[in-house]
């Protein structure tokens, strides 16, 4: 079933708002119950509380931070977010700012049921490191 263009709009705003929010269940509220994500082809990241600990690990890492929308894609119950991290990181104080994007299944809810998050993590590690 395809995914309503101008509620997919509207959630793509509260989620970015959400990421700027520092309150990592503002980000999990925008997943369906017991979905999640894959980042890099890494651990699957799947439940609320799996998803509470993966926002909250970049807002803690990053107390600063600053996630913009790039761009974005819908078709049908397909989508894709394109994003921008920016921020101080908490340990080595060096700033970041790092590029990705996360390629979503939706629900009718426009919740997201699967997302395949992606973005340069040699570059991201070298950031952090002060390289």
């Amino acid at each position: 079933m395809a995914v309503d263009a101008k509620q997919f709009e509207a959630m793509i705003a509260a989620y970015t708002a959400a990421w700027n929010s520092g309150d990592p269940a503002g980000v999990a509220d925008h997943y369906a119950p017991g979905r999640g994500i894959t980042i890099n082809r890494g651990e699957q990241q799947f439940g609320r509380e799996a998803m509470l600990g993966m926002a909250g690990g970049f807002m803690a890492s990053f107390p600063d931070l600053k996630l913009s929308c790039d761009f974005f894609r819908l078709a049908g119950d397909r989508a894709v977010f394109g994003w921008t991290l920016e921020g101080h990181h908490a340990e080595t104080r060096n700033h970041v700012k790092a590029s990705g994007w996360e390629e979503w299944e939706l629900d009718d809810d426009c919740r997201v049921t699967n997302s395949l998050g992606w973005f340069d993590a040699v570059d991201y590690d070298r950031q952090v490191a002060g390289g």
